[in-house]
């Protein structure tokens, strides 16, 4: 793999992405790009580490009220370290994006719902996105997800077989006494979704200390998911240290190289 700039454009089927601007980083060559559907066009920083042939990667999804930069940033750059790209988008309402999320505070039911499911038809851009790239190994991609992102990566890797590996920080199932849950629950079902990551490596990262996702939450979702299973907790709140970020990469890079050892052997 080179390590100058990418074409302009690049295109499978349905997916073009549009290169804004590309330079090189210590862990390989950082992209600036926009993905493009029929419907929206979605910031996303796209991480390559150096190598001579096409490399696994992982899909990463942030937080409310954050953005792409922040998990580019922190698990991005210690995948790429680790021999992995990363791909982080915008999700909607957030960065790049058009409106805010605070606009969801005061919304009703209908419209969380609709800017949820736009979301999870994005996560499945970026899959196919990262699996249609002549730079990633199509047979090698995982998921990463914070907070909320972690919910619609569950979400997507219960929907999406391809994906090999499942990272969840600060993750769990939906809280109790939410408004409207049994609504919500039908199209957002944590439980529901991650009984279906079957025969999947799964990690969970979370704080004994977290406010926002609490370990109670936490417990219920890794106890409903198959093996192989593995819960890393630490002592802190809902962002995670960056050893323990340093460690979920190191993990994430380890499930996608054992998949490529077996698919070599087969």
């Amino acid at each position: 793999m080179k390590s100058g700039r990418a074409p302009e454009s690049q295109e499978s089927e349905r997916i073009l992405a549009v290169v804004r601007s590309a330079r090189d980083v210590p862990t390989g060559v950082r992209y600036d790009i926009e993905i493009v559907d029929r419907v929206e066009r979605v910031p996303a920083i796209l991480i390559v580490p150096r190598a001579h042939e096409p490399v696994p990667a992982a899909l990463l999804l942030h937080g409310f009220g954050s953005r792409k930069e922040l998990m580019a940033d922190t698990m991005g750059d210690a995948l790429a370290r680790n021999g992995v790209a990363a791909l982080a988008m915008d999700l909607p309402l957030h960065g790049e994006r058009s409106g805010s999320p605070q606009d969801l505070r005061s919304a009703n039911p209908m419209r969380w719902i609709s800017t949820w499911r736009a979301a999870v038809r994005e996560v499945r851009l970026g899959l196919e996105y990262l699996a249609s790239h002549e730079q990633i190994q199509a047979d090698q991609i995982g998921i990463v997800g914070y907070s909320l992102g972690s919910f619609l990566a569950n979400i997507a890797a219960a929907e999406t077989p391809s994906v090999r590996a499942v990272l969840l920080a600060a993750s769990g199932d939906l809280p109790e006494g939410l408004p409207f849950e049994s609504l919500l629950r039908a199209v957002v079902d944590p439980l529901r979704a991650i009984r279906r990551v079957s025969d999947r490596p799964l990690l969970m990262l979370n704080g004994r200390f977290d406010r926002t996702v609490k370990p109670s939450q936490a417990e219920r979702l890794f106890a409903s998911a198959h093996e192989p299973k593995t819960m890393r907790w630490y002592g802190g709140g809902h962002w995670p240290p960056q050893r323990e970020i340093e460690s979920a990469a190191e993990w994430m890079a380890g499930q996608l190289s054992a998949r490529e050892k077996v698919r070599r052997k087969a």
